[in-house]
Formats: structure tokens, C-alpha cells, sequence
């Protein structure tokens, strides 16, 4: 996604068609949000057009968005992406900006911090990932880049997690490196 969508609102036609997606999505698995009502989501939606662009990039990518949680501090609606395994519109990315500019040659289309924030969300952190394995078995197959320390980032290196053997792993690579089967995961707060 080569367009920064930040501020942009989606086209009418376009949420009633995200709208219909999400609500129906979130009907389907309200295991991952007891106790939250979709009127209440559906008011905090209208209240922010612009964020309708973010949430339409996530599932146009194969992200699969949905309510996971709702602040109590802020009210905020918060959506994760929930597909069975990392986003397919999202793989093959090297971690960010400078592991992108740090290789010669054979370079991914992207990276995961660039295109997370072309489309206005948030790389999941390691606790947020593992608040998302708790709603059920995500990543079985592949990985999820996850926010990295800077300290960890700094030496060179990013961290990702997936789920194998019933457990959840948080592992660490080069941020230079991509792979098929490794994408990232996003957050938006509404």
C-alpha cells in the first residue's frame, strides 16, 4: 500500500460495505469481546470516518479486523486483526525503513512499521499479540513481526511471535529478513 491513509475517510458506499463486514464478523465471534455491545461499537465508528480507511486496508490485506476490547480509560474501541494466520496482503516484509534500506539486493516490497503506518494502525506489541492468542490459535502456520524494544532494534535486530506446540513463541531475526510466511498484525483504537 503505497498511500498514506491516515485522515482519509472511506467512501460511503465503501463503509456501508466494511460496516456490514465488521458487524457481521463481530456477531459471529462475540467470545472475543463479551460484554460490548455493536451499537456501541457502531456509535464510536460514526463518530470517526477517517479510521473507516484504516479498518478497510486492514481487511482489503486479509487482516480479518475485530473488536477484541474496550478501554475504560478512554472508551476507545479497540480492533485487532483476527485472521486464522498472519494477513496474506502482508507478507514478505522486511521489518522497517532502515532493514529496507540496509539491503543490497533482493529487497521485500516493504516493511512491516511502513506499511502499518500507511494504512493508519499499529504493529501489535508482544503483549497485545499474546492478549490476541488468548481469544483463540492464530498464527499456526506463520509468524507476526511484533513491535520491537529500541534496544533490540538499535543492535540490529526485531522480534516476532507465533504459535506452535500450544504455546506461544516470541523469537528474534535480523530485521533485514523476510519471509513467505511472515507478515505483521495490526491494532486500531477508534
Amino acid at each position: 500500500m503505497k498511500k498514506n491513509t491516515k485522515g482519509q475517510k472511506a467512501s460511503p458506499a465503501k463503509s456501508g460495505d466494511i460496516l456490514a463486514t465488521l458487524q457481521e464478523r463481530f456477531e459471529k465471534n462475540m467470545a472475543r469481546h463479551r460484554g460490548i455491545s455493536w451499537t456501541s461499537v457502531q456509535a464510536r465508528l460514526a463518530k470517526s470516518p477517517a479510521k473507516m480507511r484504516s479498518l478497510s486496508a486492514m481487511e482489503e490485506s486479509g487482516g480479518e479486523p475485530d473488536v477484541i476490547a474496550l478501554d475504560k480509560k478512554t472508551g476507545e474501541v479497540i480492533f485487532f486483526d483476527c485472521s486464522a494466520e498472519t494477513p496474506s496482503g502482508r507478507r514478505s516484509l522486511c521489518y522497517d525503513k532502515e532493514a529496507l534500506a540496509s539491503r543490497k539486493e533482493h529487497k521485500p516490497k516493504d516493511s512491516a512499521v511502513n506499511m502499518a503506518n500507511a494504512m493508519g494502525i499499529e504493529l501489535l506489541t508482544e503483549e497485545e499479540y499474546r492478549q490476541l492468542q488468548e481469544l483463540g490459535e492464530f498464527d499456526t502456520k506463520t509468524s507476526s513481526w511484533v513491535k520491537t524494544p529500541a534496544d533490540v532494534r538499535k543492535l540490529g535486530g526485531a522480534v516476532f511471535c507465533d504459535r506452535r506446540y500450544g504455546r506461544v513463541f516470541l523469537y528474534h531475526n535480523g530485521a533485514e529478513s523476510y519471509y513467505a510466511v511472515r507478515g505483521f498484525r495490526g491494532s486500531l483504537r477508534i
